[in-house]
């Protein structure tokens, strides 16, 4: 698989990076360990996880499989801090305590002594950002992370952060953004792409797949088994589920349908190829589900079908 440099750093990650946010609740270790094995055999090296993942079980699933399954310096793992659901509602605390306190508590469950890149997982308007950005110094001047990272800024706050990371200031830079990217969504070409290119940061796309809607299994309803007809998955499938999302999975089928692929080869390469992107970060349920995924390593979209998929997601103005 091809590794791409990861923004202006020296750290190298496979252009598709494996998502882990079902493991420990969807996906049993033994599907997990699947899934790496699979992954790892087709050359992938980039883990992606955070502490909020299952309560901190896919960090934990994920901390069980280092030196049995795979040796540690085999991974690059991305994990990241600052949201959670301890009270049974969604909270974010990007306090320098608090991210460091969740720091400490992944580097536990992962059995660990550093991860290789940690991540504000999302804006926190209650916290100074000048505190927040103080437990990025702390943690990459401990030791405990090599690299850093935001997660799901908007363009204004990824270029205040990256400014005030300054590496002239001798901060430690803000090397990547993660961000959800795919046809349906394409919000972050605005602001937050422009951004990260000016700034030499690398993009990491999340939900490349539109939350699972582009691979057409909803083009006939809900399948029982799908994330829209899972109790803590419905909500976020849902805002996928309209006319507008329906035209663009249809170009995709049709797409694939012409060009002998299957609508998930055509979404995630179309996402994955696209300028600026660093990896394309793809989840599944099962092995099964994800070597359907990884054979987008075996092609690339023509050019032609590229711009016709642009005009047809294309976000009105």
């Amino acid at each position: 698989m091809e590794l791409r440099t990861l923004g202006s750093s020296g750290l190298r990650v496979s252009r598709v990076g494996l998502g882990t946010m079902t493991w420990g609740r969807d996906t049993d270790e033994h599907e997990a360990a699947d899934q790496l094995k699979t992954y790892l055999d087709r050359g992938g090296n980039f883990l992606d996880t955070a502490a909020v993942y299952g309560d901190g079980d896919s960090e934990r699933v994920i901390g069980g499989f280092l030196g049995t399954l795979v040796n540690r310096d085999d991974l690059i793992i991305a994990t990241k801090a600052g949201i959670s659901f301890s009270t049974g509602e969604r909270k974010v605390n990007n306090s320098r305590s608090s991210l460091l306190s969740e720091l400490d508590k992944s580097l536990n469950r992962l059995g660990v002594s550093s991860v290789d890149l940690w991540q504000i997982h999302t804006w926190d308007q209650n916290i100074p950002l000048e505190e927040t950005l103080s437990a990025i110094d702390i943690a990459v001047n401990s030791g405990r992370a090599r690299y850093v990272g935001v997660s799901n800024f908007s363009g204004w706050q990824l270029a205040r952060a990256a400014t005030l990371q300054n590496p002239l200031f001798g901060k430690p830079a803000i090397i990547s953004i993660q961000s959800e990217y795919s046809l349906l969504n394409r919000e972050i070409e605005a602001e937050v792409m422009p951004a990260a290119t000016e700034l030499g940061i690398g993009v990491l796309a999340w939900s490349p797949l539109g939350r699972g809607v582009l691979t057409g299994k909803y083009r006939n309803g809900k399948p029982s088994d799908s994330r829209a007809a899972s109790p803590h998955f419905s909500g976020f499938v849902a805002p996928y589920l309209n006319e507008r999302s329906s035209r663009i999975v249809d170009a995709v089928c049709v797409a694939a349908d012409g060009l002998g692929y299957s609508p998930i080869e055509v979404a995630a390469s179309w996402v994955r190829d696209a300028i600026g992107i660093s990896s394309a970060i793809v989840g599944a349920r099962t092995a099964a589900q994800l070597r359907g995924v990884l054979t987008v390593e075996e092609i690339s979209l023509p050019q032609e079908v590229r711009v016709a998929l642009d005009e047809v997601s294309a976000i009105a103005n």
